[in-house]
Order: structure tokens, then C-alpha cells, then sequence
């Protein structure tokens, strides 16, 4: 099975932090953090871990696709370190790796604190973390993502070989 390309990666990252960003005004549109009772990570419904009503259960889906949403930025930024990426695309992963731990604490504080400051704070956070992904992917699509030894190795060739070619040419 042939592994996913950085490009689709960082596309279906920024696709879910987008939906996430959605869900998440969706919760707080309809005040279902509310529902939660002051309760993070867990709800009030079974064990804290299954919903009792709607609402709870809209504030659960939100922080279901905020773990898998972590988990895919979290790959998102070590699939470009490791990668060998443009310089440019590894920061910008790894500033949005850096302000996730920061927009989860602001997130539980939206729970104990459902006021304006901190769901500006969140969903700021949430826009920064926006913003390094859609930089990236922008960047795995449009700009450099690699070396141009790295291409071309990849490529099956090496800058001797180019040169060589290009000697030959003229013969």
C-alpha cells in the first residue's frame, strides 16, 4: 500500500481544523458547553464518557474531532521535519503544533469560563493554528518542498548525472 503524500496530509489536516473551526462555532452558537455542566475532558453522561442529551452530545462530537483533529497535526508536523521539507513548511507546522497545547488549554477554559475573552482567546488560537496549516499546504502545492538533491534522488538521479547529461547533449 503506497503511503500518502505530504500534500494530501496537509490537506486533510487543514480540512479538519477547518471543520473543527465550524463545529466549534456551531457549539458555541448553540451553548452546548453549556450542557457539559463544567465537566472537560469528560461530559455528564455515562462514565463522563458517553452524552446524556443533545447539546452534550453536539460539545462531545466537537472535542472528538478536536483529539483526531491534534492527532493529524501532530503527524502533519512530523511527516514535514521528517520529510526533509522546505524550511518554510516545517515552521509553519511547527508553530501550529506549538499553539495546539494552548488552544486546548483555552478550549477547557471555555468550559469554566464561558465568557467572551476566552472563547476570543480559543477560537484566536484556533485561527493561528488555521493559518500555519493552510501556509503549509499552500506551500506543499505551490512552493519548494524539497531539496533539489532531495528530487533528485528521488528522481533516480544525482547532480553528476545531470551534469554529465547536459555535457552529452551537445555532441
Amino acid at each position: 500500500m503506497r503511503r500518502p503524500s505530504f500534500r494530501s496530509l496537509a490537506a486533510v489536516t487543514a480540512g479538519l481544523t477547518f471543520a473543527l473551526i465550524l463545529v466549534g462555532i456551531y457549539t458555541k452558537a448553540t451553548a452546548a458547553g453549556l450542557a457539559c455542566n463544567a465537566q472537560w475532558p469528560g461530559t455528564n453522561g455515562f462514565l463522563g464518557l458517553l452524552p446524556a442529551d443533545v447539546p452534550c452530545f453536539i460539545e462531545w462530537s466537537h472535542r472528538a474531532l478536536a483529539m483526531v483533529t491534534g492527532f493529524a497535526i501532530l503527524g502533519t508536523a512530523v511527516a514535514a521535519w521528517r520529510g526533509g521539507l522546505d524550511r518554510r513548511i516545517r515552521y509553519a507546522t511547527a508553530i501550529a503544533l506549538a499553539v495546539l497545547p494552548v488552544q486546548v488549554l483555552l478550549g477547557a477554559n471555555t468550559v469554566f469560563n464561558y465568557g467572551a475573552v476566552a472563547q476570543v482567546a480559543h477560537h484566536g488560537a484556533a485561527l493561528v493554528i488555521f493559518t500555519g496549516l493552510l501556509v503549509a499546504t499552500t506551500l506543499a502545492f505551490w512552493g519548494p518542498t524539497a531539496s533539489t538533491d532531495a528530487d533528485a534522488d528521488a528522481a533516480g538521479a544525482n547532480p553528476g548525472d545531470r551534469e554529465r547529461d547536459a555535457r552529452t547533449t551537445g555532441d
